[in-house]
């Protein structure tokens, strides 16, 4: 758990809304600009600069593979830093989700809760969509965040 659990939380409607205003984005690796191109990394710094301000560190490149293993999970690791860590059970709408796409595999998608059972995420070939949050995809969930209000 993150010790900025005191922290406020940012508007879970305010976030859904902006999340949904990057539906129909194409997908473009490593970018992050509404309606032109993003990855689902960059709908996540999109949504952050919207709700929070300014991206607080420059995002280093990174893999697409979503099989990678390693000992530290950097993603949520990053996320620790500057969002509020709650348990992936008590996640709700407005909340980021790191999904860990194989198993042993490290965290390397990311998408947004729009309702209970639905989310919204980049995905190859398909951009910004939202979707059903269906068993196969809820059980690959690893972390959960909560924005923070500016």
């Amino acid at each position: 758990m993150s010790s900025r659990c005191t922290r406020t939380t940012a508007d879970p409607t305010r976030v859904v809304g902006i999340a949904r205003s990057w539906l129909g984005t194409p997908y473009h690796d490593q970018a992050s600009l509404r309606g032109v191109g993003c990855d689902c990394l960059g709908l996540a710094r999109g949504v952050w600069r919207e709700i929070v301000g300014p991206e607080p560190f420059r995002i280093p490149p990174y893999s697409r593979d979503w099989g990678e293993t390693g000992p530290r999970e950097v993603l949520a690791e990053g996320a620790r830093v500057m969002m509020i860590e709650v348990p992936p059970a008590e996640a709700k709408s407005g909340a980021l989700v790191l999904f860990r796409m194989k198993p042993r595999a490290i965290a390397k998608h990311v998408g947004i809760l729009t309702g209970p059972d639905s989310f919204l995420h980049a995905y190859e070939r398909l951009g910004v969509i939202e979707e059903p949050l269906t068993n196969a995809w809820r059980r690959r969930i690893a972390f959960a965040f909560l924005f923070p209000q500016r």
